[in-house]
């Protein structure tokens, strides 16, 4: 067997075999995007599966009076630079969390796929990468505020030196069950509007009231309409939350309504907000821009990478591109060579049936190996 090969194999073996614990022990913890105190139950999880002589630090996260979050870094005497990225924070609330279970050849339990069994790989590349001569700085970055993020990223900096970025979100396959990575995805918004109109009695003098909720009833209709997705910049413009109204005998006087807004480009969910009007049926019209994610195409960066890891694997590791935002765009705009996607594969994320393949983990683990040796042989040469 050839020396790259045997390494790839051989560690993606030692990778699965703790994978499957290791993604239970961090699923077991309850850590919902904005909860301090569980982050740092999950982060001394992670630390602890920690590569023994690796460095660990906490990070200022990006949105306040979120937990810091976790950089955990292994050094060598070469030059290549990695950084792996993943997060540790959920969307499934406390009250809706449960134990994770088995279940057939699968794993279900709240953030399996998204994406602790991904931060089990990332973990176990990491103590892979441990000791190979061309390796300068592997740094596994586990972010607490992915989820629900209010503020600006503030870590791209810090790493735009770095040659190459993987994100481990969940896997897939392609139709035909080829292994696939993600280096492309669509730019991310939340767009909230805020109605303002007048109270009033909604049984005697309901016609001297405003009503905040009609207006946002018929600026969701106008949101989704300006939804394109096979439009040039795949539009999709999703009304998600709408919240108005004190009591029910009461025109509501304010309100809000929440949208999710993807395209390739930032730019695009812009042409919403203007589209929007100030005024709607007597209701001021406030818009505010919650948070903004870029768009990622590393698909031309990416190429040759994925040619030399699947030559080295031996079958193909296929270019795919997904809808759902990530930190890896994040990352994409500083490091040239960004590929996400690299978890187990698994399904329902955000769901209370969220679950990972444990059969994908042995699989993944050898493409993850693949790319970070043909990135260490191409530093070598």
């Amino acid at each position: 067997m050839p020396v790259a090969r045997e390494w790839i194999e051989t560690h993606a073996a030692q990778i699965a075999a703790v994978a499957e614990r290791e993604t239970e022990a961090l699923v077991a913890v309850s850590s919902p995007s904005g909860d301090a105190a569980a982050a740092e139950q999950i982060v001394a999880v992670a630390s602890a599966l920690a590569p023994a002589g690796a460095r660990i630090e906490r990070l200022p996260c990006s949105t306040p009076e979120h937990a810091p979050d976790l950089l955990i870094s292994v050094d060598g005497p070469g030059e290549l630079k990695v950084l792996l990225v993943g997060h540790l924070d959920t969307v499934i609330a406390h009250d809706a969390f449960f134990p994770p279970r088995r279940s057939g050849d699968h794993l279900v339990g709240p953030g399996t796929a998204d994406m602790k069994g991904g931060v089990a790989l990332a973990l176990g590349a990491l103590r892979a990468l441990e000791g190979r001569p061309e390796l300068g700085e592997a740094a596994l970055l586990l972010v607490n505020d992915e989820e629900w993020r209010s503020g600006p990223f503030v870590h791209t900096a810090r790493f735009a030196d770095f040659d190459a970025c993987l994100c481990f979100e969940a896997g897939e396959r392609t139709d035909s069950g080829d292994d696939a990575v993600v280096v492309r995805r669509k730019a991310a918004g939340t767009l909230k509007l805020t109605a303002r109109g007048r109270a009033a009695h909604s049984g005697s003098a309901p016609e001297q009231g405003v009503s905040a909720l009609l207006a946002l009833a018929e600026a969701a209709q106008l949101v989704a309409s300006l939804s394109d997705p096979q439009g040039p910049d795949r539009l999709t413009a999703v009304p998600t939350i709408l919240r108005s109204g004190d009591a029910i005998n009461i025109v509501p006087a304010s309100g809000d309504l929440l949208c999710d807004l993807r395209a390739d480009s930032l730019a695009a969910l812009e042409a919403i907000e203007a589209a929007i009007p100030n005024q709607i049926g007597g209701a001021s019209i406030e818009l505010e821009s919650q948070r903004a994610w870029p768009g990622m195409d590393a698909r031309e960066q990416a190429a040759p990478l994925l040619a030399a890891a699947s030559e080295l694997l031996g079958r193909p590791i296929v270019a795919s591109e997904r809808g759902g935002a990530s930190d890896a765009s994040h990352f994409a705009a500083a490091i040239e060579i960004t590929i996400d996607g690299l978890g187990p594969c698994g399904e329902h994320s955000h769901h209370p049936d969220e679950q990972i393949e444990l059969n994908s983990l042995f699989p993944r683990s050898e493409v993850v190996l693949a790319l970070l040796d043909a990135l260490l042989i191409g530093v070598s040469r």
